[in-house]
């Protein structure tokens, strides 16, 4: 039996609305992936560029046949062994995708969702339900209701509250599009985990920005360019704090020299760093990569509210969720 809360939230999805709602990565904000105009009202919302492409979030895997005009072997291999979860894959898109949804490219993206109740939701719904993260382009990502009702406030039609995302980062992105995986986006799934179920390494040049495991990939021949794919610009997720990252042992001595200049300094770390100069502000400790992962958003909202202007930032151990981590502080650093 539907929820009540699900059932408006699917009321509204069919009339062209926008629901927000949880998935174990971030909050999403959802519209009929089929209805043009809805999406359309997705970036209008966010201030979203109209190039830029939204995910589709399906029911179930065989879904995928309905918008993706080839589904490559390898799409099977890895959603069988990663869905419901937090990957996306990127595979050619069907005729009838509408052009919103794509950003106008030959490709979409696909994923299925774990979090029970976007999956009553999807459930319910019966179609595709397109949806990028719950926040202005460009900011931290909400995992929490509270966080949406911030960001969106009365632009949003609907808010289902389903408490902190359990993940905290966004969907790994993999690129099938050409037939051999490539990953596009460092996410909730480790690329050691798509390694091992697919048993070859993947390309990660894009994700990583040319370091890290692609050194194990031959070059593809021929060329080839990364089709468009969300939270990959190379400033994105950022506070208004400015955001520094460093190893721990250089936090004490770059802290006293921003606090000498009148700066308001935080610090955001695995774990508690000794030795730090008086009026730096320590963030509760972020912990290994998985609990790094899960509070990362909070934290650099808490530099928000806490009114920092610098947030030193120490990185987790790039591998597994630990690379995500990473790489969201250095797109959060990122100026560019």
């Amino acid at each position: 039996m539907v929820s009540p809360d699900v059932a408006e939230a699917v009321a509204i999805l069919r009339r062209g609305g926008l629901v927000a709602f949880p998935t174990e990565t971030v909050y999403g904000l959802g519209a009929d992936a089929a209805n043009p105009a809805a999406v359309a009202r997705i970036f209008a919302v966010k201030g979203r560029p109209r190039n830029h492409p939204v995910i589709v979030h399906l029911a179930e895997a065989t879904a995928i046949k309905a918008w993706a005009a080839e589904v490559p072997p390898d799409a099977w291999t890895l959603a069988e062994a990663f869905w419901p979860g937090p990957l996306t894959l990127i595979l050619p898109r069907a005729p009838h995708v509408p052009d919103a949804v794509t950003g106008g490219a030959g490709t979409v993206g696909l994923r299925v969702p774990a979090q029970p109740l976007a999956r009553e939701l999807l459930d319910a719904f019966g179609a595709g339900i397109a949806a990028p993260s719950a926040n202005r382009f460009g900011r931290v990502s909400p995992t929490t209701a509270a966080h949406v009702r911030a960001d969106l406030g009365l632009d949003v039609d609907l808010v289902l509250d389903g408490g902190p995302c359990a993940v905290g980062v966004e969907s790994t992105i993999v690129d099938l599009s050409r037939g051999v995986a490539r990953v596009l986006r460092l996410g909730g799934i480790g690329v050691e985990a798509l390694a091992d179920v697919l048993g070859h390494p993947l390309d990660t040049r894009v994700a990583t920005g040319g370091s890290g495991n692609d050194r194990q990939v031959e070059p593809v021949p021929g060329e080839w360019a990364a089709p468009p794919a969300p939270g990959t610009l190379a400033s994105h997720y950022a506070p208004e704090a400015t955001v520094e990252i460093l190893a721990a042992d250089g936090v004490a001595t770059r802290a006293r020299t921003l606090l000498a200049q009148g700066r308001r300094v935080g610090l955001l770390a695995p774990r508690r760093v000794d030795g730090l100069p008086p009026g730096l502000e320590a963030l509760p400790p972020a912990g290994g990569p998985q609990a790094y992962a899960q509070c990362l958003y909070q934290r650099l909202r808490e530099a928000d509210r806490r009114g920092l202007d610098v947030l030193l930032a120490v990185p987790p151990p790039e591998s597994g969720i630990g690379a995500a981590v990473a790489d969201r502080l250095r797109r959060a650093a990122s100026t560019a």
